[in-house]
């Protein structure tokens, strides 16, 4: 009680609830790559600056999006010759048709929040108009994240690009996924999503070059690399290239005579090659031709991209509707019309269990009536039966960083019994929570989890003088069922 020395009427308020655990967020990734802009509200520069945003609207007002992509048309019609009617007209590329975008930041971000995605940061490692691909760039974001405490995942879908004048290669995305989890191990309180680089038929499409252009890239340290997943294949999305009217060239205008006895004559084309379809002559004199270019870009434009961003998403939407602590696989990819590379039974053995390097890869299958499918919920440290889960991963990260913030407001407070109630009190209540939420298995609290702390406990009269209080959390955590065995056998006729 104070001491006063006015006579008076104090009021004293006194503190009856137990101090709690305030659960923290599990699903904040910081996506790292290139972006069109990094400009702030005061036009000042975002580059390597962490920058929090919730929607595609802040993203574009900050980041901006990408560049056009240009494409190049074949068109052919069909007229009659007496009517002078325009009877077919079609369309084909003049040339390879692009796949995957040069740059995957802005697509990925697209495919983060159509699954489920809310807030995350953005780190812009350079301009996409000038920037060169470098190692350095990513792992130098990395670094930067350690200073911010919110961000749990690291994403960083253009670490395998593209692009003609900087194609990233295996190696360089193992240097920057080892960084990624190097980090992660570091902080404790994050973790890796990774791509398999140029996962798609003509390239990354068999288990054998899974561990020959990744797992063999990749560290193999099972307290690293328990800090990160990896995910199989590239994912053909519904999502079209950005382009505009200025960007699609019409290579070749062919005009194709029909008499009415149907005989077919070539023609000089009216439209000269290279005219852009926002050209005067294309819109007025040509309508037809625009529109039905305008079409066959719409609809045969779609992206390829890695399936990180996406799976984010997933975490983000698997996190809020049932918790961390949920395996964030069969559950469907929005936007997704199938993987880039087919997975059979085989592969995906090869995938999830692999023998050699013990580094599991999560695939992500199309399944009929159900759609595409994260089909895999293990960490790269797919052999350790402590954490070959990453739910069991994820989960106890989120207590740990839970816990850890709580338990500062007790740095300095006496390390005497009274304290050690209070802060075991604490912890059992958080616990207790999860439990009943179904994060923790086992009949009773007690079959659950257990928290120790006290002299000849957990502390020894040395540990007590030199000012530590070490408090020991042990927890049942559930693990998915990977392998569901039904038995059937045949019974005798009994009447």
């Amino acid at each position: 009680m104070a001491i006063y020395k006015t006579p008076g009427v104090y009021i004293e308020e006194i503190a009856t609830f137990p101090p709690s655990v305030a659960a923290v967020e599990t699903a904040i990734p910081a996506f790292i790559g290139f972006t069109q802009k990094a400009l702030g509200e005061n036009g000042d520069s975002l580059t390597n600056i962490p920058t929090r945003i919730t929607s595609l609207l802040e993203l574009e007002q900050y980041f901006g999006t990408v560049p056009d992509t240009a494409f190049s048309v074949d068109v052919t019609q069909k007229r009659q010759t007496s009517s002078g009617k325009i009877i077919e007209t079609s369309v084909a590329f003049n040339g390879a048709r692009p796949t995957i975008p040069d740059y995957l930041l802005y697509y990925s971000l697209q495919m983060f929040f159509a699954n489920g995605g809310g807030p995350c940061y953005i780190v812009s490692i350079g301009n996409t108009s000038s920037t060169a691909y470098s190692v350095g760039l990513f792992t130098a974001a990395i670094t930067k994240l350690e200073e911010y405490d919110e961000p749990t995942l690291l994403v960083f879908p253009d670490a395998c690009s593209h692009r003609a004048s900087h194609v990233a290669t295996d190696a360089n995305v193992g240097d920057i996924v080892d960084a990624a989890m190097q980090s992660c191990a570091k902080t404790q309180d994050r973790f890796t999503i990774a791509d398999i680089r140029n996962a798609i038929p003509s390239g990354t499409n068999s288990n054998a070059e899974v561990t020959t252009n990744f797992r063999d890239e990749t560290l193999s340290d099972k307290d690293i690399i328990k800090y990160g997943s990896a995910y199989f294949p590239y994912l053909e999305t519904s999502l079209n290239f950005k382009t505009s009217d200025g960007q699609i060239q019409i290579a070749t205008h062919t005009l194709i005579a029909v008499a009415d006895d149907g005989t077919e004559s070539s023609s000089t084309g009216a439209i000269t090659g290279g005219t852009a379809i926002n050209d005067a002559a294309v819109i007025e004199a040509e309508t037809e031709v625009y529109n039905a270019v305008a079409s066959f870009i719409r609809n045969n434009t779609k992206v390829t991209l890695p399936p990180s961003g996406a799976v984010a998403g997933v975490y983000a939407r698997v996190d809020a509707s049932r918790g961390v602590w949920k395996a964030p696989a069969n559950v469907g990819i929005a936007m997704a019309s199938k993987p880039a590379v087919t997975i059979t039974n085989d592969l995906n053995d090869g995938l999830n269990v692999d023998a050699g390097s013990g580094k599991s890869v999560n695939a992500i299958r199309a399944f009929a009536g159900k759609g595409i499918m994260v089909w895999g919920a293990r960490t790269l440290a797919g052999n350790d039966n402590e954490w070959r889960y990453v739910p069991v991963r994820r989960f106890f990260n989120f207590v740990e960083e839970s816990v850890k913030k709580a338990t500062s407001a007790f740095v300095f407070e006496p390390n005497d019994a009274n304290t050690w109630v209070k802060v075991r009190t604490m912890i059992e209540n958080f616990l207790i929570l999860q439990w009943r939420d179904g994060a923790l298995t086992g009949a009773k609290p007690e079959d659950a989890f257990f928290v120790k702390v006290g002299l000849n406990q957990t502390m020894s009269a040395d540990d007590i003088l030199n000012g530590y209080m070490i408090v020991e959390i042990g927890m049942a955590a559930v693990r998915p069922a990977e392998f569901i065995v039904l038995r059937f056998s045949h019974k005798m006729q009994e009447s």
